[in-house]
């Protein structure tokens, strides 16, 4: 794979993928601690696992998804959190592909409740599956090049970028 356009972009590139990636987490987390309900409703909804395991999946997902989220703002072990968030958004993709699939009509529950979709409303899987990507893209971007400006990391390791 040539690198080179993500060598040019360098540690100023990784504050601007960290910062986004941070802000996507910060953002789906924060909507759903409030109603975890809801967090439990929108991951029931995917019906890929009992209705228990559903629940404390749903139920600790936003927690999660808000300390990702404050590891990457700070630029705290950056290369294992955009790991994390890797494997997170590949599970995303392809619970939203599975629903999509089975012909399931669900809201993905990505910021905010989530569930059944009410009559009349359609499903946006495909823009789902597009948008997980590009933040799969983010968190690629910092697995190889974690390095960026305004990182605790950079203090930690003495990377002087």
């Amino acid at each position: 794979m040539d690198f080179s356009v993500w060598d040019r972009a360098g540690p100023w590139g990784g504050l601007a993928a960290r910062l986004g990636l941070a802000a996507v987490w910060l953002y789906a987390g924060g909507a759903k601690v409030g109603d975890l309900a809801g967090s439990v409703r929108a991951v029931n909804a995917y019906r890929v696992m009992p209705f228990d395991v559903a629940q404390v999946i749903g139920a600790m997902l936003p927690f999660v998804e808000v300390a990702v989220g404050l590891l990457l703002l700070a630029g705290l072990a950056t290369r294992v959190s955009a790991g994390f968030s890797a494997l997170l958004l590949a599970v995303f993709i392809a619970g939203i592909a599975s629903a999509w699939a089975r012909g399931l009509r669900i809201d993905c529950g990505c910021f905010g409740s989530g569930g059944q979709l009410a009559a009349g409303e359609s499903p946006a899987y495909g823009w789902e599956i597009a948008r997980d990507i590009g933040f799969l893209i983010l968190a690629g971007y910092l697995i190889v090049r974690p390095q960026s400006r305004f990182s605790v990391d950079r203090y930690l390791t003495r990377y002087n970028a």
